[in-house]
């Protein structure tokens, strides 16, 4: 046989191998076989959602999926995701490689993408920053009010019309962020914050276009650029060049630790003071930048979105905007601004913001983790370096936790027949074990420190009357509501 003849032969026997070969019987079941070079790719659909419901029911809590050539395990209901979570966290607490992550020329640093020795130090850092802020003078808290305090005076502004809050609500929540980790706001006309609030977004509304490039990293050297890794990659880039000329102009020599008002001062007198002990860290610039820009980014959307979905589900039950106000007014009344030692009274509130949480599901698939070792779950093998996707829809809309009317907003299954706030341990959207969310506390104080004042001033409307915008959401990383616009009528 000539060598033409011998390459066909090899290329046909390789197809035949590839499409008769079955997965390793080990693994969780796959809803269908693996295509070569592809996996399950071209089986999903735009909208994962209502197909990974239908997946569970079929294949059961634990299935498998080839993303290209990357296995992706996927774990549905709370006892399977804290079983591997919370129990087995030693194994599945690192993180795979991330297109997005790549993109900022930062790979691997910071806190949410990091795995290993440099994760735990640079979270344990972080965290212990971010609970001093909260404690003594309440640094977060005085923070967010002030942000408030613009935010209620951009809505005042709108006059009434017609407006659609969520780039406003953007901005004040990264405001915040930078706040914390700068020592100030900004205002809402400058153009480096706007420059940022721009490539932020681009971040936010891509991220699902390059989904294919994260397991076919091929792709991005396509001709063009449409699945926008390259758009990706310049917005990303931008944000760490304006980040570290911040960084740069924000260093000093911090010698006094109540002289401490940012997140900067306070990881570099950290840092000094391991350097002086002699004791090795990995507490450096780098990881510092990136640590700015994930809070940056996660930090800002995810509390906006949640602000705007709260909006979003008013709207659509009155009743409970007037539960709201009636429980403000009675415990707070109207002659001054809510304050955070004010949410221990606002059990009602308290409720609403969590069947927000709970009922949006803005990150529905978490953060990935990765598996640091071959282990076994539930009886399936899970090899060494497996992609796994904790299905948080599948915990927050549970029928058997929330009961038949779980795709129902119902603020009255967080209350007790006491009158008291309940708190399962199914509720679960800042996810669990040692890759829960970083900023969980500022998140939640942020949510009732908004939500109290915009309650407490405006009664939120539909833009014209009657007419109700719906509750559609855009699929990508954090679920947003289609946009829509709301009259903030000030309450006289």
């Amino acid at each position: 046989m000539d060598l033409t003849t011998i390459l066909i032969a090899s290329a046909i026997l390789l197809l035949l191998y590839v499409f008769l070969r079955k997965p390793d019987p080990r693994l969780p079941p796959f809803p269908s076989r693996p295509l070569p070079l592809l996996g399950n790719i071209l089986s999903l659909e735009p909208d994962f959602r209502p197909q990974f419901w239908k997946l569970r029911e079929k294949f059961g809590d634990i299935f498998s999926l080839y993303m290209g050539g990357t296995l992706v395990v996927v774990l549905n209901g709370y006892d399977v995701i804290k079983e591997a979570l919370v129990k087995k966290a030693d194994v599945f607490s690192d993180r795979p490689s991330f297109f997005g992550d790549l993109a900022t020329g930062l790979p691997g640093k910071g806190v949410i993408f990091s795995s290993g020795a440099l994760w735990k130090e640079q979270r344990s850092v972080s965290l212990s920053i971010l609970r001093a802020f909260g404690m003594g003078k309440n640094l977060l808290a005085e923070k967010i009010q002030e942000e408030v305090d613009y935010f209620i005076q951009y809505l005042s502004s709108l006059k009434e019309k017609p407006a659609d809050i969520r780039i406003m609500t953007n901005v004040s929540t990264s405001n915040i962020i930078c706040s914390i980790l700068i020592g100030h706001r900004f205002e809402y006309d400058d153009k480096h914050f706007q420059s940022m609030m721009h490539k932020l977004a681009v971040l936010a509304t891509d991220q699902n276009f390059t989904a294919l490039v994260q397991f076919l990293s091929w792709l991005q050297y396509i001709p063009g650029d449409f699945f926008k890794a390259k758009k990706i990659t310049a917005s990303a880039r931008d944000i760490i060049e304006m980040l570290a000329l911040i960084l740069n102009q924000k260093k000093r020599n911090v010698q006094d630790s109540s002289d401490v008002g940012n997140l900067i001062d306070a990881y570099i007198t950290e840092r000094q003071k391991k350097l002086d002990a002699g004791v090795s860290t990995t507490l450096d610039d780098q990881n510092l930048l990136k640590i700015m820009f994930d809070l940056f980014g996660a930090g800002t959307e995810t509390t906006s979105t949640t602000i705007y979905w709260c909006i979003l589900y008013i709207l659509h039950s009155p009743e409970v905007q007037k539960k709201i106000y009636r429980e403000i007014k009675d415990n707070i009344g109207t002659d001054r601004t809510p304050t955070i030692q004010d949410k221990v009274h606002l059990i009602y509130l308290n409720a609403v913001i969590m069947e927000t949480q709970r009922l949006a599901s803005i990150v529905a698939l978490s953060v990935a983790h990765a598996c640091s070792e071959e282990v076994t779950l539930r009886g399936y093998t899970i090899p060494k370096g497996t992609l796994i996707l904790p299905n948080l829809d599948s915990v927050l809309h549970d029928k058997a936790t929330w009961g038949e009317d779980a795709m129902s907003f119902r603020p009255e299954r967080f209350i007790d027949n006491d009158g008291k706030l309940k708190n399962p341990e199914q509720f679960i959207p800042f996810s669990i074990g040692r890759r829960a969310c970083l900023g969980e506390s500022l998140a939640k104080m942020e949510l009732f420190l908004f939500l109290a004042n915009m309650f407490q001033r405006f009664e939120f409307l539909p833009a014209s009357p009657g007419r109700l915008p719906p509750t559609d959401y855009k699929v990508a990383v954090v679920m947003t509501p289609k946009h829509y616009e709301v009259r903030a009528v000030e309450r006289k």
